[in-house]
C-alpha cells in the first residue's frame, strides 16, 4: 500500500504548533468524556437509578455523535475549521451550565440533556480534528500522531474522574450510611438533594473554561492541509465513485469502529460501578477508571515508539483486537473473590495509596491497553484512498462513536438481568468484529493492499 496523504508539506514549526494545539483539544475531549465513569455511580445514587437506567449517561452523551456528526460536517464547511471549533467549545459550555438546574432539581432528564448538548459540542470538535491529525503528515505515521493525541486524551481521562470524585463523592461512605439510616423519605430526599448539588461548582468552572477556549480559537493560526491521492490504483478507483458509500473498506470500518467505541466506553465507564458491585469500597473503586486510562497511555506510548519503524499500524490493530478478546475472557472467568493490593500513585496529589484490586477488575483495566491502538490504526486504514470524500468519511467515522451510547446500555441491561461480571460477555463479539476488520475488512474493495 502506498501513501496517499504524504503530499502535505508544512514546515516543522507549523507541524509542531499544530500538534500542540490539537493535543490541547484532545486533552479536553478526554477530560469531558471520562467524567462519565464517575457520573454513572454518582447519578445512580443521587437519582435512585437501576444499573440499566444509570447507563443512559453514556447513551445521551454518545448518541449526540450519531445525530450531530453529519450536521457538524456541514457546519464546518460553512464556518471553517477555527470558528467551528469555537462553536463546539461554546456548545460544551452550554451543556455544562445545564447541570446547574439539573442538580438543583435533581432531575435525571436535565442531566441527560446537559450530557447530550456537551456531546454535540464534542462531535463538532472531533469531526474537525480527527481527519485533520490523520492527514497532517505521512499516512504511514498517522497512527503515531493519533497516539500522541491519545496520550493527551487519556492523561486527562486519568485525572478527570479523580478530580470530580474528590468533589462529588467526598465522604461517600458516610453519605451511604446516612441514607441507609434515613428515618423517612423526606430525610432521604434532603440527603440526595445535597449530594446532587455537589456537581454545580465543578461544572460552572468547566463552562467558563470552554467559553474561554472558544474565544481563544480566534487567535490561533492552524495551517490548512488536504487529503491528496497519489496512489495510481486508488486515484483510478476514486475517479469512478460518486459517493462515500461506495467505499466498502470505509463502511466496514465504520461498523467496526462502532463496536470498538462501545467496548472502549465499557472499559472506562463501567469499571467503577463493577468494583462497587463486587464489594470494593469507593475509596479504591474511584481509581479504577484511571487504571484503564493508564493502560491506554502505555499502549499509546508503545505506538509512538514502534510505529511505523518496527510495527505496521495494521499489525498493531490485529494484536490489540486479539488482546481485547483475551482480557475480556479474563474479566468474565476469573472469580471476583481473587483480590490483591497494589501501590498506586494518585494522579491529582502524586501521593502513593494502597489500592484494593480484584483480578477480574484488573482484566477490565487491561482492556485499556488492548484498546489503545485500535482507534489510531483504524482511522488511517478507513480513510485510505478517500481523497475528496475524506471530510464526509470523517463524519461517518465520528457517527460510529454512537457505539458508546448503545453497547454500554446493553451492558447495563445484562448487568440487571444476570450480574455485572457476566455482562462483560458483550465485549467478546465486539472485539471479534474489530478482529475481522484488522485481518480482512480493511482491504474490502481495494486492490493490491497489504
Amino acid at each position: 500500500m502506498t501513501d496517499n496523504t504524504s503530499t502535505n508539506t508544512i514546515s516543522r514549526k507549523d507541524y509542531i504548533y499544530s500538534i500542540t494545539i490539537i493535543g490541547l483539544f484532545f486533552f479536553i475531549f478526554g477530560f469531558v468524556t471520562w467524567l462519565n465513569g464517575i457520573l454513572i455511580p454518582f447519578l445512580r445514587t443521587a437519582c435512585e437509578l437501576s444499573d440499566f437506567e444509570a447507563y443512559f449517561v453514556t447513551f445521551a452523551f454518545y448518541m449526540s455523535y450519531l445525530l450531530m456528526a453529519l450536521p457538524a460536517s456541514a457546519v464546518l464547511q460553512k464556518t471553517g475549521f477555527k470558528l467551528g471549533m469555537s462553536i463546539g467549545c461554546w456548545l460544551m459550555a452550554a451543556g455544562s451550565l445545564i447541570f446547574i438546574p439539573a442538580a438543583s432539581a435533581r432531575s435525571y432528564a436535565l442531566f441527560l440533556t446537559g450530557l447530550f448538548v456537551t456531546g454535540g459540542g464534542l462531535a463538532l470538535l472531533q469531526t474537525a480534528v480527527n481527519p485533520y491529525i490523520t492527514i497532517l503528515g505521512p499516512r504511514e505515521s498517522a497512527a503515531k500522531r493519533i497516539s500522541i493525541m491519545g496520550i493527551a486524551n487519556k492523561f486527562a481521562g486519568a485525572i478527570a474522574p479523580l478530580i470530580l470524585a474528590g468533589i462529588v463523592l467526598k465522604d461517600s461512605n458516610i453519605l451511604e450510611e446516612k441514607l441507609a439510616a434515613a428515618a423517612d423519605d423526606l430525610t432521604r430526599a434532603a440527603l440526595l438533594d445535597e449530594m446532587a448539588q455537589r456537581v454545580i461548582f465543578p461544572y460552572i468552572v468547566m463552562s467558563v473554561i470552554y467559553l474561554l477556549l472558544g474565544m481563544m480559537m480566534k487567535f490561533v493560526n492552524l495551517p490548512d492541509v488536504e487529503a491528496e491521492e497519489t496512489d495510481e490504483i486508488t486515484s483510478e478507483a476514486l475517479s469512478k465513485r460518486t459517493s462515500v458509500l461506495q467505499f466498502p473498506h470505509l463502511m466496514i470500518g465504520v461498523i467496526a469502529l462502532f463496536f470498538y467505541v462501545g467496548v472502549e466506553v465499557i472499559a472506562g465507564d463501567t469499571i467503577i460501578r463493577y468494583g462497587q458491585s463486587i464489594g470494593i469500597p469507593m475509596e479504591s473503586a474511584k481509581y479504577y477508571t484511571s487504571l484503564t486510562m493508564l493502560g491506554m497511555i502505555i499502549g499509546y506510548t508503545l505506538g509512538i515508539i514502534l510505529i511505523p519503524k518496527y510495527l505496521k499500524q495494521g499489525v498493531a490493530l490485529r494484536i490489540c483486537a486479539i488482546l481485547g478478546v483475551i482480557f475480556s475472557l479474563g474479566a468474565i472467568l476469573v472469580p471476583a473473590e481473587m483480590v490483591f493490593s497494589m501501590t498506586f500513585i494518585d494522579l491529582t496529589t502524586f501521593k502513593p495509596i494502597q489500592l484494593v484490586l480484584p483480578v477480574t477488575v484488573l482484566f477490565v483495566a487491561l482492556l485499556g491497553l488492548a484498546n489503545s491502538l485500535i482507534w489510531p490504526a483504524m482511522w488511517p486504514l478507513a480513510l485510505y484512498g478517500l481523497g475528496r470524500f475524506t471530510k464526509t468519511a470523517g463524519a461517518l467515522l465520528i457517527m460510529a462513536i454512537a457505539g458508546g451510547a448503545l453497547i454500554p446500555l446493553l451492558y447495563g441491561k445484562l448487568a440487571d438481568i444476570f450480574n455485572t461480571q457476566a455482562a462483560y460477555w458483550i465485549c467478546v463479539p465486539c472485539y471479534l468484529i474489530v478482529m475481522y476488520y484488522a485481518f480482512w475488512g480493511y482491504k474490502a474493495g481495494l486492490k493490491n493492499v497489504s
